[in-house]
């Protein structure tokens, strides 16, 4: 049962989220009754329910794209997050709403009192994050936790949890192997806010989960490979007892016919409206050091099957003359100077558009590795080839909710959560949220030299038998 504490929090943060887009959504009411209804050329006489239903339609959109970013999430996300989320909700919906006016004008409205009004509705949105940040710190201090850890190096996680220290703080940390008696005491007695397991074998992790479940004790738990694809099992009801099924295929007929669809719709799109900016790209590579402006490079999508992707190449003729095949790391000196203006903004993946139409990848799907990097990955974690169960994509889950330098394994979870639980509407989420990554730094920073090997290192026994 929800605690009272946890109930005021999530009330207070939802009625602070709702109460922004209402003002948002006031905003436009203001701008819409009063500078642009009675501006309209072919004025539309609309009584109190028309302009009621503009106004609602606005709340609905803003609502919804807002929602869908993570604008909404004060608190749970960084503050620079939640405002930027914010500005690319009320960017898209001041578009449509353009749009939409224009249509009511049969012809392009004046754009300066929109202009005005996002300008307005963003410096309000960062007042309002900003705002709502500063309460959220002062009412509801950083969660006092426990990390219980098992055999491997604890480093990376304590590294994530002190980027987020206006959230959470690690009070103490005990080894699994300690005595189990006084590990639950520690539990209960400190009064945490919540206990961390991190790296601890299914068996024993079972009996901690099972002890804090019953005492009401808040768990932050990484899952393990098999944890992502039993939470993507379907419950049966066929006798007296729960029953998981995992299904030996991912993706149902109705589902591929469904995606398909969409690649082919979307691709055509896309590739109709980025051709000004594919045009220029070509030029400024060929003018940097007149080296070909497309590389093809072998690639592995569904069953392993080998293709060669297309990408605006981004990094120097010989940049593997010596033949070893390794990710781009951060301050590469084998990036042009093109090269890292749009691989910044993700120009350099816009060819393979046409390999969406091909068929050999998806828009969404997780990325297509190099056959060299895969076999290098499965020496050490054999399980990395579950994620060529679908199609390589475009761009993914891992790419929308991880970073370009995640670890190849926290990669391969986040993928096979994208397997395991797909939908269309994922599908169609995940195609938005990517528009905002694309202006996210983070999601392009480069690998650390080492963090290939420690990932891979790092795998070794997580998937412990229960």
């Amino acid at each position: 049962m929800m605690s009272v504490k946890e109930t005021v929090k999530r009330t207070v943060i939802l009625l602070w989220s709702l109460l922004g887009v209402a003002i948002l959504t006031a905003i436009y009411a203001y701008v819409w009754m009063e500078m642009i209804h009675g501006r309209l050329v072919w004025h539309v006489k609309l009584y109190f329910k028309g302009h009621l239903l503009m106004i609602f339609v606005y709340f609905v959109l803003i609502f919804f794209f807002t929602s869908t970013f993570g604008g909404l999430k004060i608190g749970y996300l960084k503050p620079g997050d939640v405002f930027f989320s914010d500005v690319f909700a009320i960017v898209i919906v001041d578009i449509v709403s353009y749009f939409q006016i224009s249509l009511m004008e049969i012809r392009l409205f004046r754009g300066d009192v929109m202009l005005y009004m996002t300008i307005v509705q963003i410096a309000f949105a960062g007042l309002w994050v900003f705002l709502g940040g500063r309460l959220y710190r002062l009412f509801f201090p950083p969660r006092r936790l426990l990390l219980i850890y098992g055999d491997h190096p604890i480093d990376d996680i304590r590294h994530k949890f002190e980027t987020r220290k206006d959230k959470y703080r690690i009070e103490k940390l005990m080894y699994m192997g300690e005595d189990e008696g006084t590990l639950y005491d520690e539990m209960v007695s400190k009064a945490y806010d919540g206990v961390v397991l991190w790296d601890v074998p299914a068996q024993i992790r079972n009996r901690f989960l099972k002890y804090m479940y019953a005492r009401n004790i808040r768990v932050y738990m990484m899952p393990k490979i098999s944890d992502v694809i039993i939470k993507g099992s379907d419950p049966l009801h066929l006798f007296d007892t729960p029953i998981f099924l995992t299904r030996e295929y991912n993706l149902k007929v109705e589902q591929r016919f469904a995606k398909r669809c969409i690649d082919i719709v979307f691709a055509l799109i896309l590739a109709i409206i980025t051709s000004p900016i594919m045009l220029i790209t070509a030029i400024a590579i060929k003018c940097c050091d007149r080296g070909p402006v497309l590389y093809k490079q072998i690639r592995c999508t569904e069953g392993g099957r080998e293709f060669k992707i297309m990408k605006f190449r981004s990094m120097r003729v010989d940049a593997e003359k010596d033949g070893v095949a390794r990710l781009a790391s951060k301050h590469d000196s084998r990036i042009t100077p093109v090269g890292k203006v749009i691989r910044a903004v993700r120009i350099d993946e816009l060819p393979q558009l046409f390999n969406i139409l091909k068929g050999e990848m998806s828009f969404i799907g997780p990325r297509p590795e190099r056959p060299e990097i895969i076999a290098q990955y499965m020496e050490e974690m054999p399980e990395f080839a579950f994620r060529m169960r679908v199609k390589a994509g475009l761009a993914g889950y891992a790419q929308v909710y991880g970073k370009y330098n995640t670890t190849p394994y926290d990669k391969l979870k986040l993928d096979l959560s994208y397997i395991e639980n797909y939908s269309v509407w994922m599908d169609l989420k995940l195609m938005m949220l990517t528009l905002k990554i694309l202006f996210s730094p983070e999601a392009t920073e480069g690998v650390d030299e080492d963090q290939t090997t420690a990932a891979r290192n790092k795998n070794n026994g997580e998937d412990d038998v229960n």
